[in-house]
């Protein structure tokens, strides 16, 4: 099974989603059909926060002195059985203004997906990797609006 910890430190999350951590263990209950999410003994946890902290964050752990929608903090990436395998931190800005073409909860649902498959060893440093990522991103997606 899959856990999830979310933290909210930036209110406006809540206006948009009533109750995150249950969103978030709703979507991985159905996720948990696909290989990806199957049999996974895991735990990770998601803060919710807004530009300003993901600004800072970036600075400090990436040395980019910029705003950012998603930063991915891997704590292992040998990945055994019952393991925490790191944290994911998500900006409301930004994800705000891009529902504004499209729709709020599949920005979000883009966002965490994207910082758990870097959780668990996917990356996009290379042109290559970019797109089996972005592929596997898709896939995810697809099945969770079906």
């Amino acid at each position: 099974m899959i856990k999830v910890k979310v933290l909210v430190d930036f209110s406006k999350w809540k206006k948009k989603i009533k109750n995150p951590e249950k969103y978030i263990l709703k979507k991985i209950r159905k996720l948990q059909k696909i290989s990806t999410f199957k049999n996974k003994n895991q735990e990770f946890s998601i803060l919710l926060t807004n530009n300003k902290k993901m600004k800072k964050l970036n600075f400090k752990f990436r040395k980019k002195n910029k705003i950012t929608d998603v930063l991915s903090f891997p704590f292992n990436h040998t990945i055994k059985k019952n393991a925490y395998i790191g944290d994911i931190a998500i900006g409301f800005e930004i994800i705000n203004k891009r529902s504004k073409v499209s729709d709020f909860n599949y920005e979000f649902d883009k966002m965490w997906i994207h910082g758990y498959l870097h959780l668990i060893g996917y990356d996009h440093k290379k042109n290559k990797e970019y797109k089996k990522m972005q592929r596997k991103e898709k896939l995810i997606i697809n099945f969770l609006n079906c």
